[in-house]
């Protein structure tokens, strides 16, 4: 695999695909069919179901399982020790492996240390999902989620900074890109410095 680094104690399916510039670091697996854009970067014990997709310039922290149905667009960042489920009522007993349900992380979302997200979601474009929250419905972009169950409480802009929103506009204090906010969505109007 040629222009990847894949450490030495990380098991890689020969099947599966890997983008260039891309980094698997210790004790890390990748199963068959996985779907690897250029320059992510796994950290130490992560786990990448068969089939999974990653996008390009996504960032896998320590201690996280990408199971099969998840995909991350690009410039995903999943914090450390993350969790996501792919069956609603798991058994130990009984396969569910045909009700695995998909969840889609779109681009530039950040996924908060020891946060959760039960299957079946999607987390919106540059969303921000607040450590050891648990994601139980979908995020819209741009949604600031915190707690357990996880709530709306606010909205950042694809920089991260949280926004403040007046008469439904907002201007990021940090980048100067503006928003506007219509009913429970929020979308980007131009793009600051």
């Amino acid at each position: 695999m040629k222009g990847i680094f894949v450490h030495p104690t990380s098991v890689v399916n020969p099947d599966s695909s890997i983008g260039e510039g891309t980094k698997v670091w210790h004790y890390s697996h990748i199963m068959e069919g996985v779907q690897m854009g250029r320059d992510c970067v796994l950290g130490q014990n992560v786990f990448v179901g068969r089939n999974v997709v990653l996008g390009n310039n996504v960032k896998v922290q320590n201690n996280v399982s990408l199971y099969e149905g998840v995909q991350l667009e690009d410039a995903v960042f999943c914090g450390p020790s993350m969790v996501f489920t792919n069956v609603i009522n798991p058994r130990s007993e009984i396969s569910k492996k045909n009700e695995f349900q998909p969840t889609l992380v779109q681009k530039g979302a950040t996924l908060g240390a020891n946060s959760t997200i039960l299957c079946g979601n999607e987390i919106g474009k540059y969303a921000l999902v607040g450590a050891g929250a648990v994601v139980t419905k979908d995020v819209p972009d741009y949604g600031l989620v915190v707690g357990n169950p996880g709530r709306l409480v606010g909205w950042v802009c694809q920089c991260g900074v949280k926004l403040e929103f007046s008469s439904n506009e907002a201007q990021c204090a940090a980048c100067d890109r503006r928003y506007s906010r219509q009913g429970d969505r929020v979308v980007e109007l131009s793009v600051g410095r």
